[in-house]
């Protein structure tokens, strides 16, 4: 049952950490009250985990009503929080184990020969991201079959009005925008891109997930066309910046010769945007659920930085977006069969008649089955079961654990060649140059 978003913390079995708030910790500890709110936030993580873990227990399983145990937990964890920071040496023991152990297995990179087996990888991404980058500039393919969902149908903030929520972070001690759950929604319908689908098949129809009876692995509702939101951070500097991320899912990517190690049950695009502190789009960049195809479409205030390591994948970008002006949103091209995105567009008002809906992202942590249990879609190592696919027969030596399986958020490895996740505090910021004052042109 165990959730696996965020990593236990050693020692303090009360707490829970993610990239942001372990790239936090150092800082935090120079001052009580900012390591306070950081052990707080801790415990919130572990708290919100725990809760859908409690929700997914098997009937007869607490020894309470549910209720009674989440507010026991909650109290639990409160108490030791605040004993333990009363402590110094539990306080700088504290600091210390908050890190997030990364996805890359140095035992299997060791066996693998990495040091040595990354060069033919290397070259091989090389050659794929020159196929994209080709595809990208020649004209987007023509298609009859192409379908535009477009978001639902609302008022959208204005730039304004996220500015004035973005700037409540300049008041926390983590410098850290937090926002409400009324207030994501507002703003994952606010900068939700459109998608423009080629659909060759079933396999191109996205929807809800769903458990259906007696199978081990989720299934995609395509009659209810729906989008995962959740929020996430970065930090450039000492700032901290909101990101959106949104997750569609495809029943399958379907198999194209009995040699095909890339196809599998489920698969999905992943679309995020970062907000500089004004409000405006700063970043845009995209994986698969898988963590593979991480690509970068950065606006003209993100100027990118040059790679330490001419093998390493760095930040690769088929292709650089415009600003976006208030109520401007982007447009996703998305082809048919290996769901790679084609090309980015801008659109504003209405665009499509067919819409999507969109969803919270921890809906998937605890779903209702057919006999009135639940269960996430995720295991306790943070891949959906049945997702596998045979191309980690091939790429273990870059030690990535089943390379091509869905994964949840929080554990998604984005780089065969280096260490990269796709949720690193300071991924943009080693990357890109961000022009946060809005200076760029």
């Amino acid at each position: 049952m165990r959730d696996a978003q965020y990593a236990p913390v050693p020692g303090f079995p009360y707490l829970r950490v993610d990239r942001l708030l372990a790239s936090l910790s150092g800082p935090a500890a120079e001052r009580p009250d900012t390591l306070a709110t950081l052990a707080g936030r801790m415990r919130a993580l572990d708290y919100d985990a725990r809760r859908h873990e409690i929700d997914n227990l098997p009937a007869g399983a607490l020894p309470h009503p549910r209720a009674e145990v989440l507010q026991l937990t909650e109290d639990c964890g409160t108490q030791l929080v605040a004993a333990d920071l009363q402590n110094a040496n539990r306080r700088a023991a504290l600091v210390a184990a908050a890190r997030v152990p990364d996805d890359y297995s140095t035992a299997m990179r060791a066996f693998g020969l990495y040091p040595l087996t990354r060069i033919p990888f290397a070259s091989g991404v090389r050659r794929f991201e020159d196929e994209i980058r080709g595809g990208f500039a020649a004209e987007l393919p023509a298609a009859s079959n192409r379908v535009r969902y477009a978001p639902p149908v609302g008022r959208p903030l204005s730039r304004e009005a996220v500015k004035g929520l973005l700037t409540r972070g300049q008041s926390d001690p983590l410098g850290q925008p937090l926002i409400s759950e009324r207030e994501l929604d507002a703003l994952a319908a606010t900068y939700a891109p459109s998608f423009d689908i080629v659909v060759a098949g079933d396999y191109d129809r996205f929807g809800a997930l769903r458990w259906r009876r007696s199978e081990a692995a989720p299934s995609i509702d395509a009659t209810e066309p729906v989008v995962y939101a959740k929020s996430a951070y970065a930090r450039y500097g000492d700032r901290v910046l909101l990101q959106i991320v949104y997750t569609l899912w495809f029943p399958e990517r379907p198999t194209t010769s009995s040699l095909d190690l890339l196809a599998g049950r489920l698969d999905g695009v992943v679309w995020r945007v970062t907000l500089a502190p004004d409000g405006e789009p700063i970043m845009h960049d995209s994986i698969h659920p898988c963590g593979c195809y991480h690509w970068f479409f950065p606006s003209p205030r993100a100027a990118p930085r040059a790679a330490p390591d001419a093998s390493e994948e760095w930040a690769f970008v088929p292709q650089s977006m415009p600003r976006l002006r208030d109520g401007e949103r982007p447009v996703v091209s998305i082809a048919s069969l290996t769901h790679f995105i084609e090309r980015i567009g801008v659109a504003s008002g209405a665009d499509s008649l067919v819409h999507y809906s969109l969803r919270p992202y921890d809906e998937l942590r605890s779903l209702s089955r057919m006999d009135g249990s639940r269960r996430s879609v995720f295991g306790s190592d943070g891949l959906i079961a049945g997702s596998e696919r045979g191309e980690h027969f091939l790429y273990w030596p870059m030690g990535i654990a089943s390379a091509g399986a869905m994964r949840q958020w929080g554990r998604h490895a984005t780089a065969f060649v280096g260490r990269r996740h796709f949720d690193d505090a300071d991924l943009l910021e080693r990357r890109f140059a961000l022009d946060l004052a809005g200076e760029a042109k």
